[in-house]
């Protein structure tokens, strides 16, 4: 009888353990690449997220932008990704939103403003990386 409770344990834990895996998806595969500092697979698996208005993503894209993480550092791209969250009710996008806001010209705003608008209105779609 204990043979088979140990037994019954251990296929429980391995189907447990299984479950666990299978949950992890884009999001979670994203963070561990962009963890382990492989920028660019994180970036590939963050962009179809963002496209789709994940507010958590595309704060994570606009701290890549910020920082120059497997892109260019862009603060106006920086921007845009952080506006776009932020609206979306993202508050470490907010926070984000004004640290980059204050190493912008007005000129780079104007352009991170126009980006942002126009990324909104094409859903997600016009929003270059």
């Amino acid at each position: 009888m204990q043979k088979a409770a140990l037994t019954s344990a251990i296929m429980a834990t391995f189907l447990f353990l299984g479950c666990t895996h299978a949950l992890a998806g884009p999001w979670e595969d994203g963070m561990v690449a962009y963890n382990r500092g492989d920028y660019v697979p994180a970036i590939r698996l963050f962009r179809p997220l963002a496209e789709a208005g994940n507010p958590r993503t595309q704060t994570q894209i606009g701290t890549m932008y910020r920082k120059g993480e497997g892109l260019a550092p862009r603060p106006s791209r920086a921007f845009m990704w952080f506006s776009l969250a932020a609206k979306r009710g993202d508050a470490k996008a907010r926070a984000s939103l004004r640290e980059v806001a204050r190493t912008m010209t007005p000129a780079e705003m104007s352009q991170a403003e126009a980006m942002a608008g126009a990324c909104a209105a094409s859903n997600y779609r016009a929003c270059e990386y």
